[in-house]
């Protein structure tokens, strides 16, 4: 597909979604408690630790499930509500005390704290779920890592009441990493129940039954429809939801969502793409909120894997046949911050993200290109999740056309949301792909963490560098006052700018439109639905 076929198929989509029925969401929308929320996504599983869960499902662990601690809330410059990474807050956890040597925290739990089906949340619950994130493996395992947390010894019970996490070294991510979602505390009771000997962890009754004590319980899913979140009226973990019930319709079609915002049959269009946040926000018929993402970026990323990625002129040549202005223009519509056209090769600071030594010089790729046995070109697929195609399509356009001037074949990979996390970030398979990863604790330590480690998961690069893990094993629980940690972060980022692994286009906003109706929309670093402190007027 071309550009000139991408605007007649965007053009077709918007003319087609004013006729689509709205499922009688309308009728919802009019109603004073019920909240209703539009994704472009597809959420296929009700349970974060289960292998393959996809990102749109996150939103579930938030809304159903409580996590011992919670984030502040502040306001930015523009009146938007954002979470304050900065300020760690109490949701199942009445308090807490970290010990003199910073190596083992205590936690109180709210006395009043009950599971949906009225049982007392207890320290044995937060252990056997702890556990069970350890235990499940993969992304849940090496989260649950990122805060020093490795060996379920290291969670303990003091009393029903009462829990300890043991640290085998102080951390500076250990107690805000209790606070992301895949720390959530499940009701063992309900969970040991129906598990079976083939499946002692529940992964098979909690990806279609959560077991919590959340603001939310889930009324009805269906998969690939709409999921109901219905309010739990006995919520202790933060001041009650303003909403009884919060519909989430997911609804591909960009041009269906805004339609629907627009004319007031939902309440919210959640991460809507920068066109529509820019052309909505110069309307003013709905309200649009952009944020940009603490720690996160839009690349495109190379797989060592990948026979002519290996060659690191190869990968440098790519990175200068990259169109970025073009890309920021047409797929960003100038929102976000670009992360292209250092001044020197060297980082300026230990600040992260920052702009990389790269930009579009065609004769300066060609030249590397010819420097290697690829000085011919060669073909290579390049892969975007359709679930992000607002600005995945046109970037992918704008690479494959710019790469084919020096001699690099790009052909288009369109990969279905629901299959993404699977190919492109457990599988690792795909040869160049866009993606989009935001780190959930903002350091740059955990950014790269996950995104440069061997086989951890958004590494989809396949990229393996042992002086790149020395550092990171260096700093990631080191303070940041440690008067070693800026040079050691410097060298990171060094290390990102000679071997780009991953090229990045620019750090992205999440924008969102919404009804004057709804108020009490918040950005969080998970980039998901929180309707907890939804309300309607």
């Amino acid at each position: 597909m071309n550009r000139r076929e991408l605007l007649k198929s965007a053009g077709a989509v918007a003319a087609g979604a004013a006729m689509l029925p709205f499922l009688k969401t309308n009728a919802w929308a009019q109603s004073a408690g019920t909240a209703v929320v539009l994704i472009g996504n597809t959420i296929n599983s009700l349970d974060i630790h289960r292998p393959g869960t996809n990102r749109p499902s996150y939103q579930v662990a938030v809304n159903v499930y409580d996590r011992l601690v919670t984030f502040g809330t502040k306001k930015l410059a523009d009146g938007s509500l954002s979470y304050d990474y900065d300020k760690v807050e109490p949701e199942l956890a009445e308090s807490w005390q970290i010990s003199s040597d910073r190596k083992a925290i205590l936690f109180k739990l709210k006395p009043n704290a009950t599971f949906w089906d009225g049982t007392p949340v207890t320290a044995e619950d937060v252990k056997w779920s702890f556990d069970r994130a350890l235990a499940l493996g993969g992304f849940p395992r090496v989260q649950m890592g990122a805060g020093g947390f490795v060996d379920p010894a290291q969670f303990v019970v003091v009393d029903s009441k009462t829990f300890r996490v043991d640290l085998k070294q102080p951390s500076k991510l250990a107690l805000p990493n209790l606070g992301v979602p895949v720390a959530v505390i499940i009701n063992s009771k309900v969970a040991r129940a129906n598990a079976t000997d083939k499946d002692p962890w529940a992964t098979e009754y909690l990806h279609r039954t959560p077991a919590g004590s959340g603001a939310f319980k889930v009324e009805r899913w269906e998969p690939g429809q709409q999921l109901v979140y219905a309010r739990n009226d006995k919520w202790v973990g933060g001041p009650l939801p303003g909403v009884q019930r919060v519909i989430i319709r997911e609804v591909p079609a960009t041009a269906t969502r805004r339609a629907m915002v627009e004319r007031g049959d939902a309440h919210l269009s959640f991460q809507i793409p920068n066109k529509d946040a820019q052309e909505l926000a110069a309307a003013k018929k709905v309200k649009v909120v952009g944020s940009p993402i603490d720690n996160c970026l839009y690349v495109a990323c190379l797989n060592y894997n990948f026979e002519p990625f290996k060659d690191p002129k190869v990968r440098q040549a790519v990175a200068y046949a990259i169109p970025y202005e073009q890309i920021f223009k047409q797929a960003a519509y100038g929102r976000g911050v670009p992360m292209w056209g250092a001044k020197s090769a060297k980082p300026a600071t230990a600040a992260w993200p920052q702009k990389f030594p790269y930009d579009t010089d065609l004769k300066k790729a060609q030249a590397l290109l010819a420097q290697t046995k690829y000085k011919g070109g060669f073909e290579v697929p390049l892969s975007y999740d359709l679930g992000e195609a607002d600005w995945g399509e046109p970037a992918a356009l704008l690479i494959q056309e710019s790469l084919g001037k020096i001699g690099i074949k790009v052909t288009l990979d369109k990969v279905p949301g629901a299959n993404w996390r699977t190919v492109a970030l457990v599988e690792k398979k795909l040869p160049f792909l866009l993606e989009n990863f935001g780190g959930w604790l903002n350091t740059a330590d955990y950014y790269f963490y996950w995104a440069y480690i061997k086989g951890n998961l958004f590494n989809a690069s396949n990229y393996d560098d042992p002086a790149v893990a020395k550092l990171v094993e260096e700093t990631l629980h080191m303070e940041k006052s440690d008067k070693s940690y800026d040079a050691k972060i410097k060298q990171l980022i060094q290390k990102a700018f000679d071997d780009v692994p991953r090229i990045p286009l620019w750090q992205p906003t999440l924008d969102s439109a919404m009804s004057p109706k709804l108020q009490g929309y918040e950005f969080w670093f998970h980039r998901q639905v929180d309707a907890r402190s939804y309300k309607l007027v």
